[in-house]
């Protein structure tokens, strides 16, 4: 069941006429948590935001975040109740953004860095930092020795 009150930030379909190539949809539990990780760590900008549904957009890209409860009768509303973390396996990558400066933000919300910003061999600085819902974000730059 739907929480927002009043429209949406632009009608449905309008949205959808907008999107090409892919899209990133993640499933949160907490829409605020959520936009606040992604503003405070990842450098992202709300471009909208309400109790059901978030539009973000940092350098790397724009991304949106619905909350669980609008995915009633979605055919992932019965996996959205199993144990274990969200998008296990998967790594969303922010290029472009100062890992240091994410895993220093990190740190302080509390939120919890798998790998600190390390300077890797394939020339790319790169930190490792769980989202509020369990989702890997890699937030990485070129490396200061490449």
């Amino acid at each position: 069941m739907k929480k927002r009150i009043g429209e949406p930030w632009m009608p449905a379909p309008a949205c959808s006429a907008t999107l090409a190539g892919i899209t990133l949809n993640l499933l949160v539990r907490d829409i605020e948590a959520s936009v606040a990780f992604a503003t405070g760590v990842l450098g992202a900008t709300a471009i909208y935001k309400d109790p059901d549904f978030a539009a973000l957009r940092n350098s790397a890209g724009e991304w949106c975040l619905h909350a669980d409860h609008t995915y009633d009768g979605h055919p992932l509303s019965a996996l959205l109740g199993e144990p274990g973390t969200r998008g296990r396996g998967a790594e969303l990558r922010v290029h472009g953004y100062s890992p240091d400066a994410a895993e220093a933000a990190a740190r302080a919300r509390g939120d919890r860095v798998l790998a600190p910003a390390t300077d890797k061999g394939h020339g790319l600085r790169e930190v490792y930092i769980l989202d509020p819902d369990g989702y890997t974000w890699v937030v990485d730059e070129l490396a200061r020795t490449a």
